[in-house]
Parts: C-alpha cells; sequence; structure tokens
C-alpha cells in the first residue's frame, strides 16, 4: 500500500483553487477499461479527495466510471463529472442520442460537462452545437465544452454556440505548452484543461523539471502539475495505482516560485503526444 496523504495535504488540497466551480486537479480516465481496476480507482480518488473525474464515450469506460462513484462515499453532486462525444457522432440527431446513452451508462441524470471529443469527422459547428445547446436545456448536461481546437476553430464555436463554452480540453504540459491555443482560449473566458499533462510519461528524467523536483524532494510529476495550476490551467492525469494518485494529489501542496515557472516556462519543446492524422493541427 502505497503512504495515503497526512492531514496536512488533504487540508491543502481541499483548499486548490476552482475554475468556475471545476477542480482544477481531476483523474483522467482514458484506457482505464478493467472492470475491475476502474471502478476501485475512481472510488480510491474520490476517497482521496478528488472532485473532477473525466471519461469519454470513446473510452469504453463510462459505466465502470459510474459505477465507481456509485461505490464511494461521495455525493454524485459532489464530484465534477465531465464526458464527450467521439467525432462520428457529432451530427445533430447522432449527437442527442450518444449524450443520452452517455447518462444512462454512466448512470447519472446529467453530467455536468459535455465536450465535442475532436472537431474532425461529423463535427459541424452549426449542427454540432444546435445539438450540444439543446442537450443543456433538456438538463442532460450542465455545461458544454470542446476539446482538441485549433484557435480559429474556437473563434468559430463561440459564434455558433448559444451556451457558453465552458472548456477546453486539450493536451498541455511543460513539453508542449501550447501557448496560442491557452491565449485563444483564455481570451474567450474559456477555462483550459490538460489532458496528457505528464507528457506520456516523458516529464520524468528532464533535466529541469527533474532539478526543480530534487530541490522540493518531490516527483517530475508533482512539479509539472503545480505549473499547470500556477498557470491557470486544470489537468486530468490519468492514473489508476493508488501511489500515482496519491503522488498527482499531492501536487496540490507544491508552490513553485516565481525563477522556477520561468524555469519551465522557457522550455523550447514541442513534443506532441496525441497527433491522429485527423487532427485539426495536421488538416
Amino acid at each position: 500500500m502505497s503512504e495515503k496523504p497526512t492531514g496536512d495535504e488533504v487540508a491543502t488540497a481541499n483548499d486548490c483553487p476552482r475554475a468556475s466551480g471545476m477542480p482544477m486537479l481531476g483523474m483522467g480516465t482514458w484506457q482505464l477499461t478493467d472492470e475491475e481496476v476502474t471502478p476501485e480507482a475512481v472510488e480510491t480518488a474520490l476517497g482521496m479527495g478528488y472532485r473532477h473525474i473525466d471519461t469519454a464515450r470513446g473510452y469504453g469506460n463510462e459505466h465502470l466510471v459510474g459505477d465507481g462513484i456509485k461505490r464511494s462515499s461521495v455525493d454524485r453532486e459532489d464530484v465534477f463529472l465531465a464526458t464527450k462525444i467521439w467525432k462520428s457522432d457529432l451530427g445533430y440527431e447522432d449527437a442527442i442520442e450518444q449524450a443520452h446513452d452517455a447518462v444512462d451508462d454512466l448512470g447519472v441524470e446529467k453530467v455536468d460537462l459535455l465536450y465535442v471529443h475532436w472537431p474532425a469527422e461529423a463535427y459541424d459547428p452549426v449542427e454540432t452545437f444546435r445539438a450540444f445547446d439543446e442537450l443543456v436545456e433538456e438538463g442532460v448536461t450542465d455545461r458544454i465544452g470542446i476539446s482538441n481546437f485549433e484557435p480559429e476553430q474556437i473563434e468559430a464555436a463561440v459564434d455558433h454556440a448559444d451556451h457558453d463554452i465552458f472548456a477546453h480540453q486539450f493536451e498541455c504540459h511543460p513539453l508542449l505548452q501550447q501557448d496560442a491555443v491557452r491565449e485563444a482560449t483564455e481570451e474567450h473566458g474559456i477555462e483550459p484543461v490538460a489532458y496528457s499533462p505528464l507528457a506520456r510519461g516523458d516529464v520524468f528524467g528532464h533535466e529541469v523539471l527533474s532539478d526543480i523536483a530534487g530541490d522540493h524532494t518531490v516527483s517530475e510529476a508533482r512539479v509539472s502539475l503545480a505549473w499547470l495550476r500556477e498557470r491557470g490551467v486544470t489537468a486530468i492525469p490519468k492514473a489508476s495505482g493508488e501511489a500515482h494518485l496519491h503522488d498527482n494529489w499531492a501536487s496540490l501542496s507544491l508552490q513553485l516560485n516565481d525563477g522556477e515557472l520561468d524555469a519551465i516556462d522557457e522550455l523550447d519543446e514541442h513534443d506532441r503526444k496525441v497527433d491522429p492524422e485527423f487532427g485539426p493541427w495536421n488538416q
């Protein structure tokens, strides 16, 4: 068993700033499809203090995530729950159907946030956001979001959605800082959310991050997550084991100084880990 958070760590973590009601550290669930591991991991995370859980139709695990929420002692209304509609299902009728299926699979009445997973294939800003706006009106989701959008697509989404775009989820970490995407996101008052915030593990052993981590006697993961938090970006690192969940959670108590933040800001690396052919940056 891993070391559990101390009382001081939990208190610090529970005082974490929140972005418009969305906790700034969440649990990502991509690739968590094991019928025994996934519900237990979600239950463990919630017991540890996490209150933001992120999943997607494309992950094929919404029923397992829902089971984990039900197994925990945390009330559903205290959990910020987000899911996404896959690129093939973003036509008006398909998006409506998939969103209803998502809440059914999760075993909830509604989700807190529903994302457009990718602006590709069936995505059409007019029809997609007509569906998403209707889903807000129906009470299927409280908020709508976008994922993997480039700056010009953010602009189009804002123009076509009647309801505010609440969040934009995209790959972001010290090795892919996405300055232009972050700037465009924040210009519209949209909350930035980072997936793969640990660069699929490549933050470990990185010279700059390791030096900072060594000075604080913490992991590079904590440094990366703390940097994102200090830059106003919500992070949703994937983890299933208790030790990794705890290490990520403990990042909330790490404060980086201005020099350390600047050193990370100055990294001139563009190491994208999620790069499908249909990604808008490849079009």
